[in-house]
């Protein structure tokens, strides 16, 4: 029996409705199905999901802290009108940050740390299959954290868990790329394999060009869907 064999199943939470109701509007956002500029009416809102104002509020104050939208007082929520030029600072940024965070992981990982990964890779697998944007979502997300973790350095973990918040979105809708899911598993897969070779090096240089293809990816999508430019 393998160690990953022995590990116990890592389980994604289910999502909460306000976290539901948060993925969906951050979609339509990101698509352009709701316009930069757009005014949100949370009782509209509430309506559409079935739920009470709440779980609505709880929602777009996580759409404000990423970015998305602006909360004025007596207002209300305003999609924020971002630039594609500006998202792609946003993920070149990433990418150094997250290659910065592959790079002394790889040197300070515990056996057990590289295995939990290992074994995140092999759960998002199920879900490429599936493809199941949401789930990938998720341990693609629990995956990035781990390597965070893995440097064993709390402001990093704290500045790059902050930057990803900021850019959560946007990594999330570049999963609609055509076989994007199956592309990010096995650029996953190569980063892996650095890690346990402990090549901080090429670990570091398949993350930048991981993060940067993301943002190259959202990009496209954001050209296909042409009122997200207006």
């Amino acid at each position: 029996m393998t160690v990953t064999e022995k590990m116990e199943p890592i389980r994604v939470a289910n999502e909460t409705l306000a976290s539901q109701i948060r993925n969906c509007l951050a979609d339509d956002i990101t698509s352009g199905a709701i316009a930069p500029g757009t005014q949100i009416d949370e009782q509209e809102v509430a309506e559409r999901f079935g739920a009470s104002r709440t779980p609505v509020r709880e929602a777009l104050r996580e759409l404000a802290s990423s970015g998305l939208v602006t909360i004025e007082p007596r207002r209300g929520a305003r999609v924020v009108e971002l630039t594609l030029d500006r998202i792609g600072e946003m993920f070149e940024v990433m990418a150094e940050i997250e290659a910065m965070c592959v790079r002394i992981a790889t040197e300070r990982m515990t056996t057990l740390e590289r295995y939990q990964l290992h074994h995140l890779h092999n759960i998002s697998h199920k879900h490429v299959l599936d493809e199941n944007i949401d789930e990938y979502d998720a341990t693609n997300k629990q995956f990035h954290t781990t390597i965070y973790n893995g440097t064993h350095s709390s402001f990093l973990i704290e500045l790059a868990s902050n930057l990803r918040q900021r850019i959560a979105p946007f990594r999330r809708a570049q999963f609609r790329g055509i076989q994007r899911l199956l592309i990010s598993y096995e650029e996953h897969a190569a980063i892996l394999n650095s890690i346990f070779a402990k090549d901080s090096d090429t670990a570091a240089k398949l993350m930048r060009a991981h993060m940067l293809v993301a943002g190259a990816v959202y990009t496209r999508y954001a050209y296909e869907h042409p009122s997200r430019l207006e």
